[in-house]
């Protein structure tokens, strides 16, 4: 059985070839992004990443 991440490529390109077919190139984009977006919130809500730097969070002082 392939590993799971060969999968989910596989998943992904199939999901980008039928929106750039379907919609043509903005579809393609737009899938892209919203998938990259997706990603993200995930491992933040998975407490893989914080964001808390970059939000600009970090240099104020608590109250």
């Amino acid at each position: 059985m392939p590993a799971p991440l060969t999968l989910a490529g596989l998943a992904t390109g199939l999901v980008l070839g039928l929106a750039w077919a379907v919609d043509g190139f903005s579809g393609l984009f737009v899938t892209a992004v919203l998938g990259a977006l997706g990603v993200v919130a995930g491992k933040v809500l998975a407490g893989q990443l914080d964001l808390t730097p970059y939000l600009g969070g970090a240099g104020r002082p608590r109250r």
